[in-house]
């Protein structure tokens, strides 16, 4: 082992630690290694689907991977894995949380994640990272954060870039949740940057949605105001501790107040609100309770099989949806003339309205012809 430890290691970091420095590559003959690269073994579909039914956590690494790729032969083959492995998905239960920076998400899913690792739950965590504005990589700060649950067999932590989408939802976060699902995950945690309208994505993936909020911070009155509630079946008032619990216990109120005048977002279910101190472990098994009392109750009214039905028809709509802006976009009748277009609009000649038109009609004709 290399004897270098840089700075930012802790004094007992052990064999545990995330991040390690190991040895470097064993020189080689520059002759015996000319333009000769070790690569990975290139996967059919077969390989794909056999390594995700058993549990192969490096293969359901790289199946993601080829699900978030944009490469038209990519997206092909990763639409054979998917349907070959869709008869083994759909026995998990599906979590959204979401809530403000700065309201404990990753602290809050790192207990509770442990707590279901105890109840012999496997668990996958997929955490939307904000992207690098210069790379549109994941800035993977979910996963350090995460550390014990990151090490745990029995979890899989995921975090992928938004890539600048709205809300922070990647495109392909549903296929993802389904290949998780096959690869015999019991609970699937989707966590969002908690800015924009990603609330009304991830409510359109999940079976169970819980909004994170924190007393004090000046956002109770705000939360109401953005009608973000209105898609809760729980909210959790985090950081309820110390001085913060009697705040805590405030907004509690409120927010029980506002719930009683909001029409539920599942129906036969009343959205409850707790409290809770995520750094403490405290609030997450009553939450785990209340999540178990909700799939129990909406398996036996119908409405989660309706809930799910209704979120593949909303999913195809967002890939045609997505076909369509892509395809406008790549169209290469409209890169030669968009420019000119939007120079037009910003020294206003024509006006938006004019100008989207206009551009309808060419796509629209450069496939009619």
């Amino acid at each position: 082992m290399c004897s270098y430890r840089p700075d930012w290691v802790p004094e007992n970091a052990g064999d545990e630690f995330a991040i390690k420095v190991v040895k470097g590559v064993k020189t080689v003959d520059k002759k015996q290694s000319q333009n000769k690269f070790v690569k990975r073994k290139k996967l059919n579909v077969d390989d794909y689907v056999n390594g995700i039914l058993k549990r192969d956590r490096t293969i359901l690494a790289r199946t993601i991977t080829l699900i978030e790729s944009n490469s038209p032969k990519h997206i092909s083959l990763a639409q054979e894995v998917i349907k070959k492995l869709l008869p083994y998905t759909g026995k998990s239960i599906r979590i959204g949380i979401t809530g403000v920076p700065g309201a404990g998400k990753s602290t809050f899913i790192e207990a509770f994640g442990n707590y279901l690792l105890k109840q012999n739950y496997r668990v996958a965590v997929l955490a939307i990272d904000p992207s690098s504005t210069i790379t549109k990589g994941s800035v993977l700060g979910d996963k350090t954060r995460m550390e014990t649950l990151s090490r745990s067999e029995n979890c899989f932590i995921r975090p992928s870039p938004s890539s600048g989408m709205l809300g922070g939802v990647t495109r392909k976060t549903r296929e993802t949740t389904l290949i998780c699902e096959a690869a015999g995950y019991d609970v699937i945690l989707v966590e969002t940057v908690g800015v924009g309208q990603n609330e009304i994505t991830v409510r359109s993936m999940v079976d169970f949605f819980l909004l994170m909020k924190i007393a004090g911070a000046g956002d109770e009155l705000q939360g109401i105001k953005k009608g973000v509630i209105e898609l809760a079946d729980a909210i959790f008032i985090n950081k309820a501790d110390g001085d913060n619990k009697l705040r805590a216990d405030v907004a509690r109120e409120e927010f029980s107040r506002a719930l009683h005048y909001l029409k539920s977002p599942t129906d036969g279910w009343t959205p409850k609100v707790i409290t809770g101190s995520a750094l403490n472990n405290d609030g997450t098994e009553e939450i785990w309770k209340i999540i178990s009392e909700f799939i129990e109750t909406t398996n036996r009214n119908g409405v989660m099989k309706q809930r799910r039905q209704n979120q593949n028809l909303d999913w195809v709509h967002d890939l045609i949806k997505e076909y369509l802006y892509n395809n406008f976009y790549i169209n290469k009748s409209i890169q030669r003339i968009l420019p000119m277009i939007e120079e037009s609009v910003l020294s206003e000649k024509i006006p938006p309205t004019k100008a989207a038109q206009e551009l309808i009609e060419l796509f629209e004709r450069s496939y009619q012809s």
